[in-house]
């Protein structure tokens, strides 16, 4: 019987720590968009 409730706990870890790489993965993506658009504005208001 302690067995189902460790291999439910196992899966549902490994679960939240997939979701983590994934938000952190979406974070990373988020911030580069951002520094792309940030270089773009500035590129575009020295050459004004």
């Amino acid at each position: 019987m302690t067995s189902k409730p460790l291999s439910l706990f196992a899966i549902l870890a490994l679960f939240a720590l997939s979701a983590c790489e994934t938000v952190q993965g979406a974070g990373r993506d988020i911030e580069n968009a951002g520094e792309t658009v940030t270089d773009t504005a500035q590129d575009v208001e020295q050459s004004l």
